[in-house]
């Protein structure tokens, strides 16, 4: 009778010793994962954003001086939005590898005021003045 006691006991031990390794491996695993996935998904959010707002500017640019277009867009966390003068970019941290630049080609230069948009939703409005040709394209959020 003892020893069907003691290897009820021994059996109890070694499933509790595996638990514990199968936890000490699987746990940091699962907290890496969680990372990656935030990463993917804010990249991806920002990326839809970047896309919107630059859409938004070559369709102002095809309908020429005088256009407008508002959109609504939504900011994972807060970034800035900055330009070269052919593309539009956000950079988005990440966990790991450092940051991730998203850009997208508009087709006319454009001013951004003000550049920082905070996590959220935020309504853009994209307008092209009616001077002229030659005055940059405005892009503009609340």
């Amino acid at each position: 009778m003892e020893n069907k006691g003691q290897i009820s006991a021994e059996y109890l031990l070694t499933v509790v010793v595996i638990l514990i390794i199968i936890a000490t491996v699987s746990i940091p695993l699962v907290g890496k994962s969680v990372n990656d996935t935030m990463d993917i998904s804010q990249s991806a959010d920002v990326e839809k954003t970047v896309n919107s707002i630059a859409n938004a500017v070559n369709l102002v640019y095809a309908n020429g001086p005088g256009a407008k277009r508002t959109i609504s867009v939504y900011m994972p966390i807060t970034l800035s939005l900055t330009t070269d003068g052919s593309n539009i970019r956000m950079s988005v941290p990440l966990n790991a590898n450092g940051p991730k630049i998203i850009e997208a080609k508009i087709n006319h230069p454009v001013v951004i005021s003000p550049s920082d948009f905070s996590k959220g939703w935020h309504n853009v409005t994209v307008t092209w003045p009616v001077d002229d040709t030659t005055t940059p394209i405005n892009i503009s959020h609340t």
